[in-house]
């Protein structure tokens, strides 16, 4: 009886560690859509809500043109199609709380991402086949959304 206690705290102790070292989770972003509706919908006005799109069939099935056209790839189950919010400011899962999103410091300790030049150039590079140089500075200047929060 005691061994099939202490096999049982065991199997409880490793869940628990597996559960809390993957990290932070992609949520979607209907989630984010749900507190954050006027960027959603200046997002959904630009060529990132549409990438997924924008590849032809065959290069939806090709990894180097997957990964930068949707959220999240190989870190997800789901296909999370375009660059959502969680591409530039990470996965939302524990970040999400309202009580968190108030406080930017928790939120950015929660996973949160303040979106930089870096962030951009993971995707906006020259192995893109259609790259264009990249200037940061001209790419702030068009938004992907909203920067005021509602």
């Amino acid at each position: 009886m005691k061994k099939g206690l202490v096999i049982l705290a065991m199997l409880v102790i490793v869940s628990v560690l597996i559960v809390f070292s993957q990290g932070h989770k992609y949520i979607g972003d209907t989630k984010c859509k749900m507190c954050h509706i006027k960027q959603y919908k200046s997002w959904a006005e630009t060529k990132h809500a549409k990438a997924w799109d924008a590849l032809k069939p065959e290069e939806q099935k090709k990894e180097e043109c997957i990964q930068c056209h949707v959220t999240g790839y190989k870190e997800t189950e789901e296909l999370l199609k375009n660059v959502q919010c969680e591409a530039c400011h990470g996965p939302g899962s524990d970040y999400k709380d309202i009580k968190i999103m108030k406080d930017k410091e928790k939120a950015i300790a929660a996973g949160l991402i303040i979106p930089n030049e870096e962030t951009c150039k993971k995707c906006h590079n020259k192995k893109s086949p259609f790259f264009k140089e990249f200037n940061f500075e001209e790419a702030k200047k068009k938004g992907v959304h909203e920067l005021k929060s509602n």
